[in-house]
């Protein structure tokens, strides 16, 4: 795994990290890339066990968004959704990656249907997990507020957070250790212990440019093929999800047993069973 550092919007600075050589596809034929957008508290590290399949066809490439994992983390009120959006554009034409095929998880997937929506040119491909299209409300996000609050940071050691989020978070019903895992991932150690990499407020600001509006109408607009995914315990419902794909021009539809909103972590085989058939279908560039 490379990392490579690429320059967002407003001169941001951001890791992208390539996981494997491209495949040998010949002198003139270029492996199809696939670029990887993780959810709102996430890294690009999160995606290792798909991008490790994906690497094997594809140049497989995962970006860590503003205010995320490594790349830069600007004060104030530099979190937009025209901000998430333009960083990928741009990200996208330093990597040479279009038109690409995006896979993105949560606020990801939002990120990513709203620039296929904006730049059709640059999508060939989308797959959508475990994200809403309606909107969540003000209720939603004094939750995320008092969910912050009650971190008890910082943890002493890393088995703590795993314990924690994986077991002892009041504000979810059962345990789950992928949970625990994914939130120890995007830990690092200060002077008085375990801190998130990420500041929660910046994270509050990023996830109020979305949790007031629906997004029905630029998922109407976008016209690559698309796959919208669900975990049958995440945040997304059926029928929600089964609307998605209709107001989707090329809609097309999975389901992962046993998996919440982390679907990527909790199922990993069956995430890939539910998306490579629809990778497999997508023309190649």
């Amino acid at each position: 795994m490379r990392r490579i550092d690429v320059t967002g919007a407003g001169g941001v600075r951001l890791a992208a990290w390539e996981f494997a050589d491209p495949p040998k596809t010949g002198e003139t034929e270029r492996a199809p890339g696939v670029l990887l957008l993780h959810g709102l508290m996430g890294r690009a590290s999160h995606w290792v066990s798909t991008a490790r399949w994906l690497s094997e066809r594809h140049r497989a490439v995962a970006l860590d968004q503003r205010g995320h994992g490594r790349s830069g983390k600007p004060p104030g009120g530099k979190y937009t959704r025209e901000a998430y959006t333009d960083d990928l554009e741009a990200a996208l034409d330093q990597l040479g990656l279009a038109p690409v095929v995006l896979i993105g998880h949560a606020m990801g997937a939002l990120t990513a249907w709203q620039l296929a929506a904006k730049r059709p040119d640059l999508v060939r491909g989308l797959i959508i997990c475990d994200m809403r299209a309606s909107a969540l409300g003000a209720a939603s996000q004094r939750e995320w507020e008092e969910w912050f609050s009650s971190w008890p940071l910082p943890f002493a050691t890393l088995a703590d957070v795993r314990k924690w989020f994986g077991e002892d978070d009041p504000w979810v019903e059962r345990p789950n250790p992928a949970r625990g895992a994914f939130y120890a991932e995007v830990m690092a150690e200060s002077e008085d212990g375990w801190r998130p990499v990420f500041e929660p407020e910046q994270m509050l600001r990023s996830r109020e440019t979305w949790v007031y509006d629906a997004h029905w109408e630029e998922l109407a607009q976008v016209r690559c093929p698309a796959l919208v995914v669900r975990g049958l315990d995440g945040e997304l419902g059926r029928a929600e999800a089964q609307e998605m794909v209709r107001v989707l021009p090329h809609g097309r539809y999975a389901e992962v047993a046993d998996a919440g909103h982390l679907v990527h972590l909790d199922q990993p085989e069956a995430w890939r069973a539910a998306i490579e058939p629809f990778l497999d279908s997508l023309p190649t560039p």
